[in-house]
């Protein structure tokens, strides 16, 4: 882990804002970006991948429960809270990082930007110009603009893409969970933790049953499993750990066990294109 020079770092909803109110929760987002400055600091190269722009505009309209009549009107209430929500977001990452002396860069993107070609050319010349420059990009979907036909739909899966588009060495998934369990351990006690996937087996993938531990992310462990399956066959390695304590990002690059590690394994065959195509065929 000492040896990794390109990080990708994924922070869900749940993890910036506080449970009982919903409002961003500036603590942690301080000491996550004070972590963030520090591992440019030593000179590696990093990208985080946000969560929060609609739950911190849905805060600002007063709309923390949203209760409308059609799907057509909740996406229209989603894509308005996450234009107020993500420039309220940006704002509140500019000023933090600005205190370390470090400069963000936004970018939004959409499943579209990866599946054209030239959009999927210009993104990489864009992240390697800002990480060539000692900017910190940040990222998140553009849900201002995307629709289910164009949408990532979480940001665990836009965080591996992002990995695999920059060749990143290694994936870190912020969540609030400690990594990967052989069940759901708020549900059973008996749960087993996994340490280290070496391989993501058929029995693994099965796991990822589809659920969320809050009310205002997007991602289960079935999301973060898929973004395993697009780091791994990247040649990236990827980490799942826990958020309560921002320090366990200098302590995974440090090469302490934390979380659950899954193990590049590349796949020549990987096409990520069409891997994405395939999402959310249903």
């Amino acid at each position: 882990m000492k040896e990794k020079k390109r990080i990708v770092v994924k922070i869900g909803s749940s993890s910036l804002t506080h449970g009982e109110t919903g409002d961003m929760d500036y603590i942690r987002m301080e000491k996550l970006v004070r972590e963030l400055s520090d591992i440019r600091n030593q000179g590696r190269e990093v990208i985080l991948v946000t969560s929060g722009a609609i739950a911190a505009g849905k805060n600002a309209l007063n709309l923390k429960e949203m209760r409308v009549d059609s799907k057509a009107e909740t996406l229209a209430v989603k894509q308005a809270c996450s234009a107020v929500g993500q420039a309220r977001l940006m704002m509140t990452y500019q000023r933090l990082f600005a205190e370390y002396n470090q400069v963000a860069a936004q970018i939004l993107m959409t499943k579209n930007t990866v599946l054209d070609n030239l959009n999927r050319y210009n993104t990489h010349n864009t992240f390697t110009e800002l990480l060539r420059l000692g900017a910190i990009p940040i990222v998140n979907e553009n849900d201002t603009v995307a629709t289910y036909e164009i949408e990532f739909g979480d940001n665990d899966t836009l965080s591996a893409v992002v990995a695999a588009l920059v060749e990143a060495d290694l994936l870190i998934l912020l969540s609030d969970i400690d990594g990967l369990y052989t069940d759901d351990p708020r549900k059973n006690p008996d749960a087993s933790f996994i340490g280290q996937v070496d391989e993501l087996t058929g029995e693994l993938l099965l796991m990822g049953k589809e659920s969320t531990g809050s009310s205002v992310g997007t991602g289960g462990m079935n999301t973060k499993l898929t973004a395993a399956r697009i780091a791994t066959s990247s040649n990236v390695d990827m980490v799942i750990a826990n958020s309560r304590d921002m320090g366990v990002l200098h302590r995974i690059l440090d090469g302490e066990e934390e979380g659950t590690l899954f193990v590049a394994r590349r796949e020549d065959s990987f096409d990520l294109p069409g891997f994405l195509s395939s999402l959310h065929r249903t």
